[in-house]
């Protein structure tokens, strides 16, 4: 059968296309070539026309890496005072992919806004990688005037703005207080490379693992240098550090400071270290040194003075550890303090003569008058009645010659020098009975004094309130103080009434140390300072006691490195220990007991 032939209308549409392949592929080669020539010409142009606007949008493209840091904990007294704070701050942090371009300028506007170092923030901007610190711990409001400034500076030509600098959350460290405990509580300096923080002093690098806590990281995709609320973003969140808790009362030791300050400058003394305890715990209510320095602006100070030369600098106590000696011969069953004994003017040993402050013939004095006119010779006749290691045995209880643990050994803490063995001879066992020949730390000897105080049993002292943990991983604190007798409670009361006639008017040799209405137990110190293996002719003057002295509540100890000559214990520490008694006992309420001093005799 014959089929008949299209018509030409039917030729003409796609029905004919549709059977003619040569036809299509002809047409889909100059399609494809068409998509190719416009996917060339746009490469042409991202490569050599306009690479950098394309960069840099590019660059507003990825994910982005992010520190959240901890808050670091606080450093409070014992009243909850803040002592070194943390407040709300930011870091500048750089994405150098867009940064690098204007690099220089920027690193100048950073170095003149921020003070930061100009070479270094250059090389921040032009760094490897999206994230690069260029500034930490930036107040708030600085900060984002800083960076808003910029952001609008180098804003592109289509009025968007700057994206390369942005701030994130960044406490910062502020010591409200300023000098006040500086010696103790230490500074952070410039965060390190990771953003960690720099303890470089005191309490903060002691304890820097207990407070820094542990920093966050977050990852977020970002889009035109914005976050994408829905994108793949990851969050470790920060872990705060703990809160440090002291035994210090911020008051008081303000207070301490500015007498010590006036006691060593109207002195004209070198240096100085004032101490107050709580006599029932052996808790630090002051721990002060002069000079110091403003923890706020360390870096205007000398480095020397980042410390606590109560802890770190060993001295001779002179007279003032003539009190454990005696008590010593007390709970020994030795001498008592009605015992008499006939002083002689000069006493002759084996390699120098002793000899006494005052010059005097023969005198009778009883035990407690060798305490109250802090006889060296009459405390070296009373020493004589030891048995060989005796002494030493006694000291070594009373803390001396061994570390506090106030700071686990930390912070350079000495242990000082109690001689042992061969170096304890017949000469040095007769100096180190008044207090020389022997070196210890300002804490170790209000320790020791403490232990009278609290009826023969002596507390280590603490500077924490509960407990913490240094970085060295000792445990220290209050709740961790121990305690052993060391006299009986009978030697550390005798002892006791004896080291109150030091203060009685017409007896002891430190009158200006007494309060008005209250008991005070006391003894005056004054000893040659050792500088470079030799005495060099200069002292050191002190006084430690307590009060009431019939039922302690408070033990402080006033040193004075090389005052003026001439000067001595009861003349220089002794009105300063006054004074910071007298505030003490009115400020925790403390009333006089009632009762009148004892008037045991100090002559025959």
């Amino acid at each position: 059968m014959n089929r008949p032939k299209p018509s030409r209308a039917r030729r003409l549409t796609g029905e004919v296309r549709r059977g003619s392949p040569h036809l299509r592929m002809k047409v889909g080669f100059v399609l494809i070539a068409m998509v190719l020539s416009l996917f060339a010409a746009r490469l042409v142009q991202l490569q050599g026309v306009d690479p950098q606007s394309y960069a840099e949008m590019a660059a507003r493209e990825g994910s982005v890496p992010v520190v959240l840091p901890a808050t670091r904990g606080q450093i409070l007294d014992r009243d909850g005072n803040p002592m070194a704070d943390t407040i709300d701050g930011r870091m500048i942090v750089a994405d150098p992919m867009v940064t690098s371009k204007v690099a220089p300028q920027l690193a100048t506007i950073l170095a003149d806004k921020l003070g930061v170092d100009y070479f270094d923030a250059l090389e921040r901007l032009r760094g490897k990688g999206r994230f690069q610190y260029i500034a930490r711990q930036v107040p708030a409001a600085k900060a984002e005037k800083v960076v808003g400034d910029i952001k609008e500076q180098f804003k592109d030509d289509k009025g968007r703005l700057f994206a390369g600098l942005s701030t994130e959350r960044d406490p910062l460290r502020v010591y409200p207080n300023r000098t006040v405990a500086a010696n103790l509580l230490g500074f952070l300096g410039t965060p390190t490379a990771d953003g960690s923080a720099r303890a470089l002093a005191g309490l903060e690098d002691t304890f820097n693992k207990y407070l820094s806590g542990k920093d966050g990281k977050a990852t977020y995709e970002i889009s035109n240098g914005a976050q994408i609320p829905l994108g793949n973003n990851t969050v470790t969140p920060a872990v705060d550090g703990k809160t440090l808790h002291l035994t210090i009362d911020r008051d008081l030791q303000y207070y301490t400071q500015r007498v010590l300050q006036q006691t060593v400058v109207n002195a004209g003394g070198e240096s100085g270290m004032a101490l107050i305890l709580d006599s029932r715990t052996a808790q630090l209510l002051a721990l002060a040194d002069y000079p110091t320095y403003d923890a706020s602006n360390p870096y205007e100070y000398d480095p020397k003075l980042y410390k606590s030369s109560a802890l770190t600098d060993p001295y001779e106590p002179g007279s003032v550890e003539k009190v454990l000696t005696i008590s010593s011969l007390v709970d020994a069953g030795l001498a008592y303090k009605d015992q008499r004994f006939k002083v002689p003017g000069r006493l002759y040993r084996q390699d120098r003569p002793i000899g006494d402050y005052w010059q005097h013939g023969t005198i009778r004095l009883t035990l407690a008058g060798i305490i109250a006119k802090s006889s060296n010779i009459g405390t070296v006749l009373a020493a004589d009645q030891f048995k060989s290691g005796q002494l030493r045995r006694y000291l070594t209880q009373f803390g001396l010659g061994a570390r506090t643990n106030l700071l686990g050994g930390g912070r350079g803490e000495s242990p000082g020098i109690l001689p042992t063995g061969a170096a304890w001879t017949s000469q040095v066992g007769d100096r180190i009975a008044f207090g020389q020949s022997l070196s210890v730390n300002a804490v170790q000897m209000i320790a020791a004094v403490n232990t009278i105080a609290n009826g023969g049993v002596y507390i280590s002292p603490s500077l924490i309130k509960g407990e913490a943990r240094t970085d060295s991983g000792a445990l220290v604190g209050s709740d961790t103080a121990a305690s052993r007798r060391v006299v009986s409670e009978k030697a550390a009361h005798e002892t006791m009434l004896m080291m109150e006639r030091v203060v009685a008017e017409g007896a002891g040799v430190a009158p200006r140390a007494a309060i008005p209405g209250y008991r005070v137990a006391g003894k005056t110190g004054t000893a040659q300072r050792v500088v470079d293996g030799r005495y060099d002719g200069s002292t050191t003057v002190s006084f430690a006691g307590f009060a009431p002295a019939d039922k302690p509540r408070f033990t402080i100890y006033v040193v004075v490195q090389r005052p003026r000559a001439g000067s001595g214990g009861g003349s220089v520490a002794g009105p300063a220990f006054a004074k910071l008694m007298s505030y003490t006992l009115r400020r925790y309420g403390v009333p006089p007991t009632g009762a009148k001093p004892n008037q045991t005799p100090v002559e025959w």
